[in-house]
């Protein structure tokens, strides 16, 4: 299992945040120091993913043992990836190892901020959040999961956001292919209202856009 710890400036970007509103859900979080970071500044803050049914000891290690295994994804596809906004390959690893460290603390703290599921069926009544995040799950791994689960996986988010859902990123992991089935996607979303927006973030190359889903 590969528990991914991004940080709240990586999330500021990806998701082109300015100021968040009441509550927020990540899903699925990984090990992000998001929730944390959102929670200490008085937002209510939700993260959902499998990985938090596993014991504290178990989830401590897959955190650490996921840091260096996603690097070493970058450097299978390093043609595929750029640095100006890192700037370097440690000050990404610097942000990913402050980021577990934010997360650890917080899991061991506040536990109920943490609830374990998975998409597409989440564990919350309809519109509990005003914005809900996904970053790096909807089509990053669009190989194995197909445009069917994707479409559940939408709407599952679209019931339990009040406002917005967004997505980030809209390609494939790796080598960052684009999604085929994007555009038929979209139109299956029987009233909702879809928006691709480039974002000041990019680290796979040409991975610069989110989805943004309203209703």
């Amino acid at each position: 299992m590969l528990v991914t710890s991004r940080s709240y400036a990586e999330y500021e970007a990806m998701f082109d945040l300015s100021d968040l509103p009441e509550s927020v859900l990540d899903c699925c979080a990984g090990g992000a120091g998001f929730t944390a970071e959102a929670a200490a500044r008085g937002v209510d803050a939700v993260a959902v993913d499998p990985a938090y049914e596993l014991p504290a000891a178990e989830l401590v290690d897959t955190v650490r043992r996921s840091l260096p295994a996603t690097s070493g994804i970058v450097d299978e596809h390093a043609g595929n990836f750029v640095w100006h906004w890192y700037g370097s390959p440690e000050r990404k690893d610097e942000l990913r190892l402050d980021a577990a460290d934010r997360f650890l603390t917080d899991v061991a703290v506040a536990p109920e901020r943490y609830v374990p599921g998975s998409l597409p069926e989440l564990p919350f009544p309809d519109r509990r959040f005003e914005l809900v995040l996904s970053s790096h799950l909807l089509f990053t791994w669009a190989d194995k999961y197909d445009q069917d689960w994707h479409l559940a996986a939408l709407r599952e988010l679209v019931r339990v956001a009040r406002s917005e859902v967004r997505v980030f990123p809209l390609v494939k992991q790796g080598a960052g292919e684009p999604v085929e089935y994007l555009p038929e996607l979209l139109e299956q979303l029987d009233g909702v209202q879809a928006e691709i927006r480039r974002v000041p973030y990019e680290f796979q190359a040409g991975a610069n856009r989110m989805l943004v889903l309203t209703h």
